[in-house]
């Protein structure tokens, strides 16, 4: 297969306007005017060429929940919101704590033959955090890095071990940071809102006691740490300052974070009981601080799938969780691009190059000589998220009849055009 894509401006490490000609999975040639044979033609006038974006932080389900999504559905819903790699977490049945697991869910991901499916292996046997899994095994099998994601490892000592053990590996810990003895049993950020719905609080000392402890670790054992769905200001400002004294620390937050508040909360809506759960506007706006300053190095989707009938029950019953892959990137443009608070290629960065290199995967750029993992987005496209055209089999999604701009037009993956 051949593609020609002629008109649009791209999106690197900085911006130019000039055509793209792909054939046999590569980029062959960058430049304006080309005028190449190709068996497929994209007209991408108005639109912007990106690298394709790399989610690092989604749960697939599969498996034993496929009545939730399957990797097969997943994959498939990711390339509609520009993903061409995404990191799916261990918290399956059974969990992705050895090797014979993490291949299947590996070979299940080239099977589908959408987005690239890239495993991640638990810290400890079991979720349990009892004892350390087999990493170097698993690691052998296509994991990219550890986490017991959904179970925090309360247990320092443990924890501990982990970094030390997954830094002989040059393998990358991510922490669900929650100290479970606060967040207890927990549905929503604990405020004025918690108060007016009467639904339990979960103060976000929670998460802020789970990233100092990660900090004091990684600093004294000079070892890796990744901090996943950062939603707190105190968490921002604790980041920032580990990495002002050189601390190895990285982290992520997701688009809810940034674009919707506890507020949402009010109606009863259980998609959006998230964990960690929609905090306030103060929050929101030092996550946006965080995103322009640098101190939150990747946006993931933590995209989670749960049937209707799981997500219909009461508040407090009802499992922690929303949708994210076809919105990740609208979102972002909408609350952080279209703003003016940051620029198409920190978007870039932040959804495509840094998660790469945060998970030792190659760096996808639009040059010759580079894999085609390439995505066209419309950013004069307003469209209204209708949850039940999602492509996934989760329609559990937050942001149900918001308005938002930006759009997904074409999605490339390995140089076939998937979409």
């Amino acid at each position: 297969m051949s593609i020609l894509i002629k008109g649009g401006r791209i999106i690197d490490s900085g911006e130019i306007k000039a055509d793209v000609y792909i054939e046999n999975g590569k980029i062959m040639r960058v430049g304006e005017n080309l005028d190449m044979d190709a068996t497929t033609f994209i007209n991408a006038s108005g639109k912007l060429v990106m690298p394709g974006l790399v989610d690092m932080h989604c749960h697939l389900r599969e498996p034993g929940f496929e009545h939730k999504e399957t990797i097969e559905s997943g994959s498939r819903a990711a390339i509609y919101g520009g993903y061409t790699s995404i990191a799916c977490m261990p918290n399956t049945n059974p969990v992705i704590d050895n090797a014979a697991i993490a291949r299947y869910v590996a070979m299940r991901g080239k099977e589908a033959g959408y987005a690239r499916v890239y495993p991640i292996g638990c810290i400890t046997k079991g979720q349990k955090g009892e004892e350390l899994a087999e990493m170097a095994k698993m690691k052998d099998a296509g994991i990219v890095a550890v986490s017991d994601d959904g179970r925090p490892v309360m247990n320092s000592g443990i924890m501990r071990n982990a970094l030390e053990y997954a830094k002989t590996f040059n393998l990358l810990v991510i922490d669900h940071t929650e100290d479970v003895n606060i967040s207890a049993d927990g549905v929503v950020n604990e405020g004025l809102n918690s108060t007016i719905a009467g639904l339990r609080g979960i103060n976000r000392a929670a998460e802020e006691i789970g990233i100092a402890r990660d900090i004091a670790l990684a600093e004294s054992l000079d070892a890796r740490v990744h901090i996943a769905h950062v939603s707190t200001a105190g968490s921002v400002e604790l980041i920032r300052e580990a990495k002002a004294r050189n601390v190895k620390i990285t982290c992520e937050t997701c688009p809810h974070y940034f674009s919707a508040t506890d507020e949402e909360i009010l109606s009863y809506n259980t998609n959006a009981k998230i964990n960690p759960p929609l905090r306030e506007q103060s929050d929101c706006d030092a996550i946006i601080e965080g995103i322009k300053d640098g101190t939150i190095d990747a946006i993931a989707t933590d995209h989670a799938p749960h049937s209707a009938d799981e997500k219909g029950k009461e508040f407090d019953l009802a499992p922690f969780g929303t949708v994210g892959f076809e919105t990740a990137l609208s979102l972002a443009y909408t609350y952080l691009v279209d703003t003016g608070e940051i620029d198409m290629p920190t978007l870039v960065e932040l959804m495509s190059h840094a998660p790469s290199r945060i998970l030792g995967l190659p760096i996808v750029h639009i040059r010759p000589g580079i894999m085609a993992d390439i995505i066209i987005f419309d950013p004069d496209a307003n469209w209204t998220v209708k949850a039940a055209e999602l492509h996934g089999k989760g329609k559990n999604c937050l942001y149900d009849g918001w308005t938002l701009k930006g759009k997904v037009s074409h999605t490339i993956v390995g140089g076939e055009l998937k979409f």
